[in-house]
């Protein structure tokens, strides 16, 4: 199996056709990249089977005017298109029937930090001035010293960086096992997101979709080569990559059947509105990165998502016990209500109940009156959220995914 040491994926567009296009570098190449010997300070546990994998995300927003610097709104988009990608909550209705079996949850889900590496409270944006007005795709952003910002813990950080890139890029991503300092995905500002300041046909928060699926592991389905290898087995061979929206089947010389090329995978160059899917074996890979021993393992012990204050978020730390109890939540994944039960009336009566988004903003709000409560949720768009019961130094945290 290759295993690709330094890799920089730079995605171009062309703007007279508007193609997604990426330069890899995949020349350099160090067996064991990722093994035990390739990663340090490691979680002291595995993943779980059936395990939500939470990401902390710091976005370092390096502007040089007005309009490459970003609204929060744009950046919280982007989170939660990211949330809806890698738990199969978009446009499925894009994926052919004869792949759909093929499709996956991730069970991966994004957060912004909520905590910095020293301890204080943070948004996760981090927002800086600077006199270059555009960055080639040599890194020299993700440090102070050059104009950009240093990078963040890259153990317990998705480092992303949102700036204007030359000559057309719309992104680039390192792999795992690449230099800390350097560990993390850049992303030209008007891609970044699904609302702002955004150019179509790159305006759904796919181009950073696809980067995060090289953070964590994933090739283009090509392999880089005519008709070459990801390395997973349930993606088809196709000859090389697809631009725009084609139609299906879309057949190349190197397809396996009638089906053709899964061009509705987030890891070909397709138009943002048309990727809808990771595979199964897309799905197992990204996941292997955080096993006991793999390069993002430390992740699972990263508590960036929470609150230094357990008033400032869904999640907290430090002070703060969250109590362990029998607190029941169904149905779970819920559509258009949710029960919250438990034996104990003491533990529920009383009390009161706050929905947090994955970004931390607050959704509803609603005091619980009995040992059973129906809370409505079919107003609240499909997705991730974190459920806080309780106020001060005793919470208790559920989680929800809304169909």
């Amino acid at each position: 199996m290759k295993i690709i040491y330094s890799l920089l994926i730079c995605c171009l567009v062309f703007p007279c056709k508007a193609q997604r296009i990426c330069a890899t570098n995949e020349a350099q190449l160090k067996p064991n990249l990722y093994s035990r010997s390739a990663t340090q300070s490691l979680s002291a546990r595995d993943t779980l089977p059936d395990e939500i994998i939470t990401v902390p995300v710091v976005i370092h927003v390096l502007y040089n005017d007005n309009i490459q610097n970003i609204s929060d709104a744009q950046v919280i988009s982007q989170i939660e298109s990211l949330n809806k990608d890698y738990r199969k909550l978009n446009n499925t209705r894009n994926i052919p029937t004869v792949f759909s079996s093929l499709s996956a949850d991730a069970r991966i889900i994004f957060c912004l930090a909520k905590t910095d590496p020293i301890g204080r409270a943070t948004t996760g944006i981090i927002r800086k001035n600077i006199k270059t007005k555009s960055w080639s795709a040599n890194d020299q952003m993700k440090f102070s010293a050059s104009g950009g910002d240093d990078t963040w813990d890259s153990k317990r950080y998705l480092n992303i960086w949102i700036c204007n890139l030359s000559g057309g890029s719309l992104g680039y991503s390192s792999l795992p096992g690449s230099p800390a300092d350097k560990d993390g995905v850049v992303i030209q500002y008007d891609v970044f997101g699904t609302t702002g300041n955004l150019r179509a046909p790159f305006n759904k928060g796919r181009t950073a979709t696809h980067e995060i699926g090289h953070w964590l592991g994933l090739l283009h389905l090509w392999g880089d080569a005519l008709c070459g290898d990801d390395l997973i087995n349930d993606t088809p061979p196709q000859r090389s990559y697809n631009n725009g929206c084609p139609a299906f089947p879309h057949v190349s010389t190197c397809s396996i059947n009638a089906n053709g090329d899964m061009f509705m995978n987030f890891m070909d160059f397709t138009d943002d509105d048309c990727m809808s899917m990771f595979t199964r074996g897309q799905k197992n890979k990204m996941r292997s990165m955080f096993a006991s021993g793999n390069a993002r393992n430390s992740f699972l012990n990263s508590q960036a998502c929470n609150s230094p204050s357990p008033e400032e978020g869904p999640m907290a730390s430090g002070n703060v016990v969250i109590i362990k109890s029998a607190v029941s939540l169904y149905p779970n994944p819920a559509k258009d209500f949710i029960i919250i039960e438990a034996k104990n009336s003491v533990e529920l009566i009383g009390k009161t109940m706050v929905i947090f988004n994955t970004v931390g903003r607050e959704i509803k709000r609603q005091l619980l009156t009995s040992s059973k409560n129906r809370i409505l949720i079919n107003n609240m768009p499909s997705g991730i959220y974190v459920i806080k019961i309780g106020e001060g130094k005793e919470i208790k945290i559920l989680r929800l995914l809304k169909q």
